[in-house]
């Protein structure tokens, strides 16, 4: 059997970025049952840098609420917080010993987020893709859904199991492999084409959030930047209009289309008449998930007991892949 494994940080509201590029992708590859799906929240990558411990908590079952609202079911797949299975740390170590100081320094996502004030930044944060693998290797995943951004991480993965193989002459870790998604798999932010979609963003306008209204979804799609010309009409002709590209991607992969039967719609109309298209179609799509979302938020005893459930669950896989990566090195075991 193929394995899924995939996660999501909790750290501040879900964007639509988040839906598009992870979460109900993360639904459809649970109904195809050609894989056995694993989804985690990430709360472990989430404190590499300093995050509020009351909002961490609340972050964590919104997330994880995120996931049953966009319709995985916690019987079929594995639902869990990475911080409840102690062996993702374990394996992290092994592989820290594994991983080579070069490799980590060509991680060019380090250098992005610690900016100009690297010396400052927390050790967890340079080393975070060494626990990325061990997040993926300790259940012997064969598959990731990744983003563009996150290509290089999985590279490291395999680099990382390979070399344990090699140095200790076992077969254990498999070479996991990519699953890159449709349309919009990166969603920009919408006031800035050239930029990522993000919940860090000081502007609300520049996201939609899963949990916003259906007025607040469709006043952020009026508001979003454009260019004076109207739309492309060919998708080669989206290349260098990033905003239009941003809002034609977003349409496509809400409506399951290409981008180009969008622009066979909408190519050479103006954006006021697009927008009002494109909010309708994102509060239909949305709004079953962020109303599903809230009445989670309500029932948190409930998410919590999907999460225990999930990492028990998730612990009998990673403890005895983490015995054999153990025995494999020379230690003793009980």
């Amino acid at each position: 059997m193929k394995r899924i494994f995939s996660g999501v940080q909790p750290s501040g509201n879900l964007t639509l970025g988040n839906y598009l590029g992870a979460i109900r992708n993360f639904a459809r590859l649970q109904d195809q049952n050609e894989f056995d799906c694993i989804y985690c929240v990430v709360d472990m990558h989430a404190i590499t840098t300093w995050q509020d411990p009351a909002a961490l908590t609340h972050a964590t079952r919104d997330v994880a609420a995120s996931f049953l609202a966009a319709g995985i079911d916690p019987k079929t797949s594995i639902i869990f917080n990475q911080s409840q299975v102690a062996a993702h740390a374990e394996l992290a170590w092994i592989f820290s010993c594994t991983a080579r100081l070069g490799w980590l320094n060509r991680m060019t996502q380090f250098k992005e987020k610690a900016g100009k004030h690297r010396e400052n930044a927390s050790v967890g944060l340079y080393a975070y893709p060494v626990l990325m693998a061990a997040d993926i290797l300790v259940y012997k995943a064969t598959h990731v859904p990744v983003g563009e951004d996150q290509k290089q991480h999985l590279e490291l993965t395999r680099d990382i199991a390979q070399k344990f193989n090699s140095d200790f002459g076992v077969e254990i870790f498999p070479l996991t492999e990519p699953l890159i998604f449709g349309e919009a798999t990166r969603v920009m932010s919408l006031r800035d084409g050239t930029k990522k979609m993000s919940k860090s963003d000081p502007s609300d306008y520049s996201r939609i959030n899963l949990i916003d209204d259906a007025d607040t979804i469709a006043l952020k799609i009026r508001k979003a930047r454009t260019d004076p010309e109207p739309l492309p009409e060919t998708v080669a002709d989206l290349e260098k209009r990033p905003e239009a590209a941003n809002l034609v991607g977003i349409f496509a992969a809400l409506a399951d289309i290409g981008r180009d039967e969008v622009l066979k719609r909408y190519g050479g109309a103006q954006f006021s008449g697009f927008k009002s298209d494109l909010a309708d179609l994102a509060v239909e799509k949305l709004q079953p998930v962020s109303g599903e979302m809230r009445r989670l938020g309500d029932d948190p005893g409930y998410v919590d007991a999907v999460l225990r459930d999930g990492a028990e669950r998730a612990s009998v896989i990673a403890d005895e892949v983490v015995v054999e990566a153990k025995r494999a090195v020379g230690f003793l075991l009980r």
